[in-house]
């Protein structure tokens, strides 16, 4: 062995070991290096983007990321098989008169893999490395059989009624394995809220929802369409031989250094079963200073949530962010001195100190009959993931009244439009006016990318890396905060409509959603285009 090739082996077991500790101990039962490695990446002991940084670094390679790689065009050399580019996970990508280049997924066999070029076309040979999961799309993409032929072959597959043995086998292949991993892998790390899986006539896309926008992230042949939804479908516990009907999950995935709870849905379309997962990450920061409210609106929602009794709801629509507005105010709020019991559909976030339920209609545990037992166990906070209806309505009302702090959602518009909402289904205006302290409504607005400032392009590198050219990266909160004076507390309880609530609001200095948006355009966080693309329906 050379001693370039020892350097390789002893800095990737130095950095491996550091990351998992077990791994010297696995060692002694497993020596094939590569095949160890990739056992503890299939497992999710060790990320593949983990591995291929230690793999950098350890043989001062340079590490290719998905776009360069999908980039580059295929170089076929003559000699050389599909079936050896496809077991040796190696993709030529250059040839010259005296040299040749090849990416690789990993560096062990760097020295074999040169001389056997070197034997065979007397040119030399430089390496790159890139994940093994990304080179092995781009190998099938180029050596897999014509469209037709896949369409047909998939097809056959989704009308055969495979048994439950035969999904398992093709979920459990290392191939799928691994390409769902880095999925979920390249999903977190890009801060992917969701990752949606879609089969079309032809094609499997994927595509990524990245602060609220869906993007297209690879399209994969149809042919392995029923082993990726196999393989999601055993990590989420759902019946892999079903196809025909919806299906819900959830389950817990610990991959390398990522520990993420993943919702799952399914549901039978036209071309075959939709696939969407939600990540719910369990670093998510939940202080109400890191969510984009200024410090006039802060200091009085904090002011309002202290309060020993009353309603405090919070609004907008599906995906702005109110979920993690009430647990930054249940973190705030969250101390030995307080009982505080939520009850969600689902629970997403896990918080220590809370008793956390989640609704089962098919047990008739739905919000109204689950409050009715709540409000009997003492407790001083309630959170009630959403208020759908009257009985929920009245419910926490009364639980309001009683002495309780109570915190719900609302799917409206603006904050003055919970007042006629609630109207709407049915609650008396009195009641309204005697239990709510304030409404927050809110949104979710894209950050201005710090590294481009917005062009999503630099000089050096073309499209931007951080941003992945969208010129956007990360997202905050713009919010329009409505404390209820005595002056529109008695305005509610005669029923008054939303403009009547809201330009009383306005008098007592109330700040609008889309002024507070307009400070972040100004301050340099966000574009004006941005905030009319969240706030159209205001």
């Amino acid at each position: 062995m050379s001693s370039e090739a020892k350097n390789i082996l002893d800095t990737a077991e130095r950095e491996l070991s550091s990351l998992y500790p077990e791994y010297p101990e696995k060692m002694k039962t497993n020596p094939d290096r590569k095949k160890l490695d990739w056992e503890l990446c299939n497992q999710g002991a060790i990320s593949e983007a983990d591995l291929i940084s230690i793999y950098a670094r350890a043989s001062g390679l340079e590490a290719k990321d998905e776009e360069e790689v999908r980039d580059r065009e295929v170089v076929q050399f003559p000699g050389i098989s599909a079936d050896y580019l496809i077991n040796s996970v190696c993709l030529p990508v250059s040839w010259t008169d005296d040299a040749m280049e090849l990416f690789v997924s990993e560096p062990y066999t760097l020295g074999k893999m040169s001389y056997f070029i070197k034997s065979l076309y007397g040119r030399k040979v430089s390496f790159s490395l890139a994940r093994r999961s990304i080179l092995e799309r781009k190998i099938h993409t180029v050596y897999e059989k014509p469209v037709d032929e896949k369409v047909n072959e998939s097809s056959q597959f989704l009308q055969s009624g495979d048994s439950e043995e035969a999904l398992r086998n093709l979920a459990s292949e290392a191939a799928i394995v691994r390409l769902v991993n880095e999925l979920f892998t390249r999903a977190i790390e890009s801060g992917a809220s969701d990752i949606h899986i879609e089969p079309e006539e032809t094609r499997l896309i994927v595509r990524f929802r990245i602060d609220g926008v869906l993007h297209l992230i690879l399209t994969t042949p149809l042919s392995q369409y029923p082993a990726i939804v196999s393989r999601i479908k055993l990590i989420g516990g759902l019946n892999i031989a079903e196809r025909r009907l919806p299906q819900d999950g959830r389950t817990n995935l610990k991959l390398g250094r990522y520990d993420v709870d993943v919702r799952i849905s399914t549901i039978p379309t036209m071309n075959g079963e939709s696939v969407v997962l939600r990540l719910l990450r369990k670093d998510t920061s939940y202080d109400l200073k890191n969510i984009g409210m200024n410090d006039n609106i802060r200091g009085e929602f904090e002011k309002l949530i202290s309060l020993p009794y009353g309603i405090i709801l919070v609004v907008g629509p599906t995906g702005s962010g109110k979920t993690t507005t009430l647990y930054g105010a249940m973190s705030m709020l969250n101390t030995m001195e307080r009982k505080i019991i939520t009850i969600e559909d689902p629970v997403e976030y896990k918080m220590s100190g809370l008793s956390q339920m989640q609704v089962n209609p098919k047990i008739g545990l739905d919000f109204a009959s689950g409050l009715r037992h709540i409000v009997r166990q003492d407790p001083d906070v309630i959170l009630v993931g959403e208020i759908r209806d009257k009985e929920t309505a009245e419910i926490a009302i009364h639980a309001s009244l009683t002495g309780h702090l109570v915190l719900s959602t609302l799917h409206t518009n603006d904050a003055a439009g919970a007042i006629s909402r609630l109207i709407d289904i049915g609650v008396e205006g009195f009641l309204i006016s005697s239990s709510l302290k304030a409404v927050i409504s809110q949104r979710l607005i894209r950050k201005i990318c710090v590294k481009c400032h917005g062009k999503g392009t630099e000089h050096e590198t073309g499209k931007c890396k951080v941003c992945s050219g969208t010129g956007f990266k990360g997202r905050t909160g713009i919010y329009e905060l409505l404390s209820i004076s005595d002056e529109i507390a008695s305005a509610i309880s005669k029923s008054s409509d939303s403009s009547t609530v809201f330009n009383l609001a306005r008098k007592q200095g109330m700040k609008t959603i889309i002024e507070d948006g307009n400070e972040k355009v100004a301050a340099g966080i966000t574009t004006e285009s941005e905030i009319a693309r969240v706030t159209i329906n205001v």
